[in-house]
């Protein structure tokens, strides 16, 4: 399967961000977070570039007020002087007046259905009738509504992002601290987008539990199928922490539904700078086979039969080969796992006897049994030759 199969992907329509098109035939976007004050306007520029020097595709930045929302017009024609035109996402909570503003300078806004119209939470148990709960949701309706039309003017996405942590005190005394009440928080939302036919929306429902995330994820999939929805979605485990810990969460979280086909961009949150968490997204989506944008390399843990040390031919074969991008290079310590463990590779490098190394072109054996000392630079040669256009060409495909 190649890495630009869409076949195991959920179907989804496209959502157009600025210059990018997230779901559809589009590959799973990247993005991140500053983390600058938005008032600080030189600050945010500066982290706007880093994270899309690094190849973050989207960038969102918080608008608690109304003049942070008014400040992302200056922000933005900071970052497009700059020869940047990364798309910019207003995050908005608790005033449904910032959405407004920040609908006319930003390419996507954020709002968050638990506090959007629903008062702050006090976390109090709520009783409602039908009738009153049904007017509740009228007055969601009635404040979403002129929001969409501006966006709609404005050519400006929107994303609805629930996050588990502040669901509102109706949701919650409705169908308790649950992953149908996450779901249904997001659907209310959805159904007016679907009645006002506003397609132009991005979903997510995030959460720091990653069991609570991916359920609550695939539970949407599932009312939304039931419903005719194809919006597409933004993954994420919220509050991932830093170092190991938040990258080991975020793929536990984020990469347990790409598997599934399930997700069209992504935010590794890290309690780093903004731009350490877009590499750490796309090792991701290579290794759910998603995207391809640098070299991969497969190789064995090593064991008593491994014919040469494995841990120096890696950096050998790394040395040579860690500037092709788009091509995946097996490295096997011996016959046993080489090739048959290596059969998703491109290329092969497998010990075959002492200071003996076979090369292999996909499951061919092309050279065997050269000197372990040439086999690096050998290899180099074998893919060179192989690749008459340039093995460096194949990012673009696969990016």
């Amino acid at each position: 399967m190649s890495d630009t199969d869409f076949s195991r992907r959920r179907r989804t329509h496209e959502v157009r961000v600025g210059n990018i098109g997230i779901g559809g035939q589009n590959p799973v976007r990247v993005q991140s977070m500053c983390t600058a004050s938005t008032m600080d306007t030189d600050g945010c520029v500066q982290q706007i570039l880093a994270i899309a020097k690094a190849g973050g595709e989207l960038v969102r930045l918080t608008t608690q007020g109304v003049r942070e929302a008014e400040n992302m017009r200056l922000i933005r024609e900071r970052v497009r002087a700059a020869g940047c035109d990364v798309p910019l996402v207003a995050d908005v909570h608790f005033n449904p007046a910032v959405a407004d503003v920040a609908a006319r300078y930003c390419e996507k806004v954020r709002i968050n259905p638990g506090n959007y119209v629903d008062a702050a939470r006090k976390f109090k148990h709520l009783e409602y009738t039908d009738e009153e709960y049904a007017a509740e949701l009228l007055k969601i309706e009635e404040r979403l509504i002129p929001f969409l039309n501006i966006c709609r003017e404005h050519g400006t996405a929107v994303r609805i992002g629930v996050n588990h942590g502040s669901l509102s005190d109706r949701i919650m005394s409705r169908y308790g601290d649950t992953p149908e009440g996450i779901v249904e928080s997001c659907m209310e939302f959805l159904r007016i987008c679907m009645k006002e036919n506003f397609l132009n929306v991005v979903v997510s429902i995030k959460a720091s539990n990653t069991v609570v995330m991916v359920r609550s994820v695939r539970m949407l999939c599932e009312a939304m199928d039931a419903e005719q929805m194809t919006f597409p979605l933004h993954l994420g485990v919220t509050e991932a922490g830093e170092g190991e810990d938040g990258r080991l969460k975020s793929a536990v979280g984020i990469g347990a539904l790409l598997i599934d086909g399930i997700g069209d961009t992504i935010r590794v949150s890290l309690s780093e700078p903004p731009e350490n968490e877009i590499p750490v997204a796309y090792s991701l989506l290579q290794a759910a086979r998603l995207r391809q944008t640098k070299t991969e390399y497969i190789s064995c843990p090593g064991c008593g039969r491994t014919l040469y040390n494995m841990q120096e031919t890696i950096r050998r074969v790394k040395a040579v080969t860690s500037h092709l991008t788009g091509l995946k290079i097996a490295i096997m310590g011996c016959i046993v796992n080489g090739p048959g463990e290596m059969a998703d590779a491109d290329y092969g490098y497998v010990g075959a006897a002492r200071g003996r190394v076979s090369l292999y072109r996909g499951k061919e054996c092309v050279e065997k049994n050269i000197p372990e000392d040439e086999a690096p630079q050998r290899l180099l040669a074998l893919i060179q030759s192989s690749s008459p256009r340039g093995v460096e060409g194949r990012e673009s495909e696969t990016k």
